[in-house]
Formats: structure tokens, C-alpha cells, sequence
């Protein structure tokens, strides 16, 4: 191969990778869009609170809602080793961090873990 043809060939591969990541960001995107009116309505029901790891977590159980929540934790699971990858740190830590920016914004009614542990409604 000449030096011409590796060059190109590195540029492709390098292309194909970052639109396949591209598509993979998106996809998560489209999914957590779509899950978020369910998601509210079992936040505003009091159902399911954020919990001090970046997560949900279900304070009240209500029929269906298990999958969502297991859906919408294993993507924020997803984005938290992959931001924590790119910033040498542990998924543990950006879940924690992505909690606290969760709290801060968090709507009136909405339960919230506070670092203690304690649970409060916002």
C-alpha cells in the first residue's frame, strides 16, 4: 500500500467510526425524548425521584412503569462511562455530578436524594 492509500484509508475508517458514534449519541437521544412524558407524569405522581447517583429510582410502585425506568438507567448508565471515559474519570463520579446539576434543576414537587441520602420533594 502507498502512503496515499493508508492515509485515506485511516481517513475513511476514522469517518465511518465518528458517524456510527454520531448515530449511537442519537439514538439514545430519540430514546430518552421519547420516554420523558412518562417519566414526568411518574415524577409528578411521586412515583419515581432522583436519586444522589444520577439515576432513577422508584419510591412508589405503579403498574408498567419498571421497564421505562430500567430503560432510561441504562441509558444514562451508557452516557455516564462514555463522558467518563473521555474525562479519565469513573462513571460513579459523573453520575454523582450529573445528581447534583438533577437537584439544582430539579421542578417544585419533584423527589430528590439529597448527598445525605434523605429523600425531599423539591
Amino acid at each position: 500500500m502507498t502512503r496515499k492509500t493508508i492515509i485515506w484509508s485511516t481517513l475513511i475508517i476514522f469517518g465511518m467510526v465518528t458517524l456510527a458514534a454520531t448515530a449511537w449519541a442519537e439514538d439514545i437521544k430519540t430514546r430518552m425524548r421519547n420516554r420523558l412524558p412518562a417519566i414526568v407524569k411518574l415524577k409528578d405522581q411521586g412515583s419515581v425521584g432522583e436519586n444522589n447517583q444520577g439515576y432513577l429510582t422508584i419510591l412508589k410502585a405503579v403498574a408498567d412503569m419498571q421497564a421505562v425506568i430500567d430503560a432510561e438507567n441504562q441509558d444514562r448508565g451508557i452516557i455516564y462511562r462514555a463522558i467518563a471515559k473521555k474525562q479519565g474519570t469513573t462513571p460513579d463520579l459523573v453520575g454523582q455530578r450529573r445528581a447534583l446539576q438533577i437537584f439544582e434543576k430539579a421542578a417544585p414537587g419533584t423527589m430528590v436524594q439529597g448527598r445525605d441520602g434523605k429523600w425531599i420533594k423539591k
